[in-house]
């Protein structure tokens, strides 16, 4: 199956979706879809992605007028659903290109797989000649690569395919390729004992010190996600065949690991609240020497009798509680979350509304870090104060994972309210990139206006609500062969 309207094409920047449906359009979805149209790179004639934020407002563009794969995706989706996938196409074969370059840092040298952050197009006018200038995290601040953009790039592979049904460019030598490095990079062997990938903070859309190093849900999410979508996508010749069960054993393991210690809902924090610790052999139940009182005191009132969530982060003695929401949504997406965990989350939202959408969709993380623990976590990061940035912030872009997530789980009423929120105020305040404060009330302190995935992120999540047939494109059915959760209890051995 694959979403429909591939051949069309919109007029006059009038969304192909809107004719397809009786009903009239939000008045403000024309004005995105400008905005969108406005954001557009090309190189060499060719519309090639478009940049994070149009904000001329703004006096210090830093690294906002770049093309970030991350940021790319809401776009992509939005273009993919409005029946123009030749920008998609464009984009994920330059940036496999820029994947094949020499990457260095300083004079350290990165994996061959590394895809980059973002890219810039440089015109020279005089010469008439278009270059392309890739980061890998050189020039980012705090000096990170992102590891989550190799998985978006394969998501979005997936995206194109569904999309056109068109399998072509996937089964290219140059896809294929582009697939086995990245694979590579995260799949091979070393001294962890957990199947998850061991993440520096930093690496994802968290892209500052926010305390998510060691093994974050996000990249965990977007791992799985990136593994499932990469199945169906490699060929099963002589390279292909080994990664093909490479990423079958890692899969199971996976699945079982996240299902079973990053789970969290009333019965399970009740099992945590109980643990014994300095528990040895195969036969403990605290696996993690996590130590009850390093149970925060806001997670006992957060957590509702119906509901649940996969919690930050898990490593030897340490549990991350917090909330953190692009991890939960692809976790859903991905069917990594059971059917079960899937509704328990959507529970939850419902449950802690004003914790979790408030007056502006979505918060980023819950809760937010203050005083003496804000220092400690995030360096004193200015732009990390309490309820701002990624610091309990709202992002608009989370709309379009939110909705998604509503339409997979059978809760389509949810995205429509949260839509509704958005809609009062993201073009009235200028698309910002994110809001502040505890229900999202304040544009945020340094957000960027006219940021683009928060545009696209709504036109995304519009067109899925409207059509969603479209959800097909970035969301996967659960696999019968993955082991169901295994629960937590002190009869429990391996």
């Amino acid at each position: 199956m694959y979403s429909p309207g591939g051949g069309l094409r919109s007029l006059v920047g009038t969304p192909a979706s809107s004719a397809l449906h009786s009903f009239e359009p939000h008045p403000i979805v024309g004005d995105a879809w400008e905005a969108l149209r406005r954001s557009l790179v090309f190189f060499r004639g060719q519309p090639l992605g478009t940049i994070a934020a149009f904000d001329h407002a703004s006096e210090e563009v830093l690294n906002y007028d770049q093309v970030f794969v991350r940021d790319f995706v809401p776009s992509a989706l939005a273009f993919l659903m409005n029946g123009e996938p030749e920008i998609v196409r464009h984009f994920l074969l330059k940036t496999l290109l820029l994947q094949g370059w020499e990457k260095k840092v300083d004079r350290f040298k990165l994996g061959e797989g590394a895809m980059p952050a973002s890219f810039k197009v440089l015109h020279d006018s005089k010469k008439g000649v278009d270059t392309l200038h890739a980061d890998f995290g050189e020039s980012a601040i705090g000096r990170v690569a992102p590891v989550d953009s190799g998985f978006w790039w394969i998501i979005l592979l997936r995206a194109y395919t569904k999309s056109t049904g068109d399998l072509t460019l996937a089964e290219t030598p140059e896809c294929q390729k582009g697939m086995r490095l990245i694979l590579s990079l995260c799949l091979s062997e070393g001294f962890d004992t957990f199947p998850t990938l061991l993440c520096a903070d930093g690496c994802c859309m968290i892209d500052r010190r926010m305390g998510v190093y060691g093994y974050p849900i996000e990249i965990q999410a977007l791992f799985f996600m990136a593994l499932r979508c990469a199945l169906q996508l490699l060929k099963h010749d002589n390279e292909g065949k080994e990664f093909v069960e490479r990423i079958a054993t890692r899969l199971h393991a996976l699945s079982y690991h996240m299902r079973s210690y990053y789970w969290l809902d009333f019965q399970q924090l009740n099992d945590i609240y109980r643990y014994k610790t300095e528990e040895y052999s195969h036969t403990a139940v605290n696996k993690f020497n996590v130590i009850p009182d390093s149970i925060p005191d806001w997670l006992f009132d957060f957590m509702p009798c119906q509901g649940g969530f996969f919690i930050g982060n898990v490593s030897p003695a340490r549990m991350d509680f917090r909330w953190f929401a692009l991890g939960n949504m692809i976790a859903i997406l991905s069917s990594l979350a059971t059917p079960e965990q899937s509704t328990a989350i959507m529970d939850l939202i419902e449950e802690r509304w004003e914790e979790l959408i408030g007056e502006m969709p979505l918060k980023i993380c819950y809760p937010a870090i203050e005083n003496h623990e804000w220092r400690i976590v995030t360096g004193c990061d200015p732009k990390n104060t309490r309820w701002s940035y990624h610091n309990g912030g709202s992002w608009p872009v989370l709309l379009w994972l939110l909705t998604a997530a509503c339409i997979k789980t059978g809760r389509p009423q949810i995205a429509r309210r949260a839509i509704d929120l958005a809609e009062r105020r993201l073009l009235k305040d200028g698309w910002p990139e994110y809001y502040d404060g505890k229900l999202g009330r304040y544009v945020g302190k340094q957000a960027r206006k006219f940021q683009t995935w928060s545009i696209a992120g709504y036109l995304v999540a519009k067109m899925m609500l409207e059509d969603p047939s479209h959800l097909g494109m970035i969301s996967l059915e659960e696999d019968k062969a993955m082991k169901p959760v295994l629960k937590r209890s002190a009869s429990w051995t391996n």
